[in-house]
């Protein structure tokens, strides 16, 4: 009999000890998992959010070494008080997976006004290293993707501090000169520009004409489609009455486009800053298909060029290289209305 208790009490003390070392194993996991959130979330769906009181800083993972592949982590900086501003200085030390074609694919470290979504900028490469951002509100996010493909060094690390706005009398941007300002601040400087040749005696008020003369030369313009309407006759024509809301109903249009919101280039100065591009537009009130709601959509899309001035930060000195050149936005040739949902032309 005594036998038999001293073998149940050995028993109950090895359940105990195996049940504690399975608690302290999922405890080192949930550990685990909580160290490597501290920089960033691992889910484009999540994000950290770090209050923001004191000047800091957040980098990619192993900066100033390779960071690792198959990568997306988000940060939202959130200032302790409300009406101050985030600014983001990037480290000089700056290098991601080079751009194709100019635009960031791949592996790219990206700002967000998370007021209203607007991407105020994303960078890739390592020929520049992005300029200040200030966000509009106390409120700023990160966000830094990475492919499987590819990863390079040193990465990036980002340093905020808070701005206090100062709500004085404001000097007009125009009236500093080009290096005192940022390269937001220079953009909204070079669009308020009416002419080409005030914009160059602005940048180089020097030798503005030289510049000039350098820079001049034909270029050409997209002309947009015309409609062309034949007389009304007195007799009330149906057909043409049904010609004319198939016109204005889902058809190609003149819209604004900003050039560095189309391109996501946000390392750049356009000028022009906005461009007419033919895009679809109208409504399908008389949709042909059995469906509940139907959709304008592009049936038929090509990229045409435009030759504007662009306006780049010279690498490691002040001053800006400027030069002529190419720019594919997409037009619409043709639209279509479509069930809402099906995205086939």
């Amino acid at each position: 009999m005594l036998l038999f208790g001293l073998l149940l009490l050995t028993s109950a003390l090895a359940g105990q000890r195996h049940g504690t070392q399975a608690e302290s194993n999922l405890s080192s996991k949930f550990q685990y998992s909580s160290n490597k959130e501290q920089n960033g979330v691992q889910d484009p769906q999540h994000e950290r959010i770090i209050t923001v009181s004191t000047n800091g800083s957040i980098h990619s993972p192993r900066f100033p070494h390779t960071y690792p592949r198959n990568m997306v982590l988000v940060w939202r900086l959130v200032a302790a008080e409300e009406n101050v501003w985030i600014q983001l200085t990037f480290d000089e030390r700056f290098g991601l997976e080079d751009p194709e074609d100019d635009i960031c694919k791949y592996d790219f470290v990206e700002v967000e006004e998370p007021s209203d979504g607007t991407i105020l900028g994303r960078w890739c490469g390592s020929g520049t290293v992005p300029g200040k951002q200030i966000s509009k509100g106390n409120q700023i996010r990160i966000r830094f993707v990475s492919d499987e493909y590819f990863p390079s060094e040193p990465g990036f690390c980002i340093h905020y501090n808070i701005v206090v706005p100062q709500f004085t009398e404001a000097v007009s941007p125009s009236m500093l000169p080009p290096s005192a300002l940022p390269l937001d601040l220079l953009n909204n400087a070079v669009t308020a520009f009416s002419t080409l040749e005030d914009l160059i005696r602005y940048l180089e008020p020097d030798r503005w004409q030289l510049d000039l003369e350098d820079l001049y030369r034909p270029t050409w313009q997209l002309l947009g489609k015309a409609f062309v309407f034949g007389r009304k006759s007195r007799v009330v024509d149906l057909n043409l009455l049904k010609e004319e809301v198939r016109l204005y109903s889902c058809t190609p249009r003149n819209f604004s486009v900003s050039i560095r919101e189309e391109l996501k280039r946000t390392d750049t100065i356009f000028w022009p800053g906005c461009l007419l591009v033919k895009r679809c537009g109208g409504n399908c009130a008389c949709c042909l298909h059995n469906c509940n709601e139907c959709q304008c959509v592009p049936s038929k899309v090509t990229k045409k060029y435009h030759e504007v001035l662009q306006l780049r930060p010279k690498s490691g000195v002040r001053g800006l290289h400027k030069s002529l050149t190419d720019v594919a936005l997409e037009h619409h040739e043709e639209c279509d209305c479509v069930c809402r949902g099906h995205t086939g032309g």
